[in-house]
């Protein structure tokens, strides 16, 4: 069974940082794409980035790039999302997901975490 438990949510003001943690188990995750996505209230879910286990290559969306990196750690099976510069508006619950290299959807998610950026 796959668990994708994530951490590291909390407050902070305005032009603080996170580091949100991902923990996976439950099968080899080489093959794999992780991602995080968040969702704030009233609003849709929305893909924040995302890297494979297996090659450097990452993606971020706009709002985002130049303050967030994603990165991961092959033996702890972790993939971490570092936020700086946090703005009021990243404000949202934080999910990690997984999908394979080929597939077009991501199919397993954690639980989510709650980041709330003060003014």
């Amino acid at each position: 069974q796959v668990l994708l438990v994530e951490s590291g949510g909390g407050l902070v003001q305005a032009g603080g940082s996170l580091r949100l943690s991902c923990a996976a188990s439950g099968r080899t995750f080489s093959n794999y794409r992780m991602g995080w996505f968040r969702q704030a209230p009233g609003k849709e879910r929305e893909f924040v980035a995302s890297i494979s286990w297996s090659d450097v290559i990452t993606y971020y969306a706009d709002s985002v790039k130049g303050r967030f990196t994603i990165s991961r750690d092959n033996a702890k099976n972790t993939v971490y999302l570092q936020m700086n510069s946090l703005k009021p508006e990243d404000t949202a619950v934080y999910y990690c997901a997984s999908r394979t290299l080929s597939g077009n959807e991501y199919a397993d998610w954690g639980q989510g975490t709650q980041v709330t950026v003060y003014s």
